[in-house]
């Protein structure tokens, strides 16, 4: 399985924009073989939370129907990140494309004390599963806290995919915590992050790949738009 983190600069509050940045991607991973790839959180948007109410959307949203279809003829997966309408409020999400299969979507369980005046908690953990592999999404934030790693290797989860946007600082404690989880719970972690200005920060790309053992397979630089692919197999990355 060739699996791929997207990092991308959004542009802020432009979805029309942001929604060709993504097809721009997903034609380059395709033509490299990924079978699956992830952007950073509400990639879609930009991280912009005081924006969030007045964009929020669904997964049934026709703008994204596009996605659906890439998926369909491309077999591909794809998850990009979208601030979405619930009964009890706005969350961060992640809205899930596969192959012939109804869309579904990923909502952050934990959220930053700064995200409470934006957004609500999403209540479940996603498994996706690709060629017989457990794949759990993570969003920023509940990425770098345990328990939600420990609940996603307690349901089978063999690769973790931490979408996310990042500042320097945050961007040192992720790099510190994912190969320590990595090893921890035998899981392969992906991370993509945004690069660019985001909310009141700026957030620095880095975007990685750790092996089930803790290692560092492949990273991006800081300050440029791109693709990570890695292959489960060979273990190697592809970086374009």
């Amino acid at each position: 399985m060739r699996i791929a983190a997207a990092q991308m600069r959004p542009e802020k509050g432009n979805i029309v924009e942001n929604l060709e940045k993504h097809k721009n991607m997903i034609a380059t991973a395709i033509s490299y073989h990924a079978d699956a790839l992830f952007f950073p959180e509400l990639s879609v948007t930009g991280y912009e939370p005081s924006l969030a109410k007045d964009l929020a959307t669904s997964e049934n949203d026709g703008r994204f129907d596009d996605f659906q279809s890439i998926s369909d003829k491309h077999r591909i997966t794809i998850g990009i990140g979208v601030p979405t309408k619930s009964d009890s409020g706005i969350r961060i999400s992640m809205i899930i494309f596969q192959p012939n299969k109804p869309r579904q979507t990923y909502s952050k369980q934990k959220l930053h004390s700064d995200e409470f005046p934006y957004f609500v908690c999403g209540h479940e953990q996603m498994i996706l599963t690709m060629d017989n592999v457990k794949i759990a999404p993570a969003i920023c934030y509940e990425s770098l806290q345990i328990d939600h790693a420990d609940h996603a290797s307690k349901l089978g989860a063999e690769v973790y995919i931490a979408s996310v946007a990042k500042s320097q600082n945050e961007i040192n404690k992720a790099w510190s915590h994912y190969p320590h989880m990595a090893s921890k719970y035998s899981m392969t972690v992906l991370m993509a992050n945004c690069i660019g200005h985001c909310d009141n920060f700026e957030s620095v790309g880095k975007s990685a790949v750790w092996s089930n053992e803790g290692r560092l397979v492949g990273e991006l630089d800081d300050s440029n738009e791109g693709i990570i692919i890695y292959d489960s197999t060979t273990q190697e990355v592809t970086k374009k």
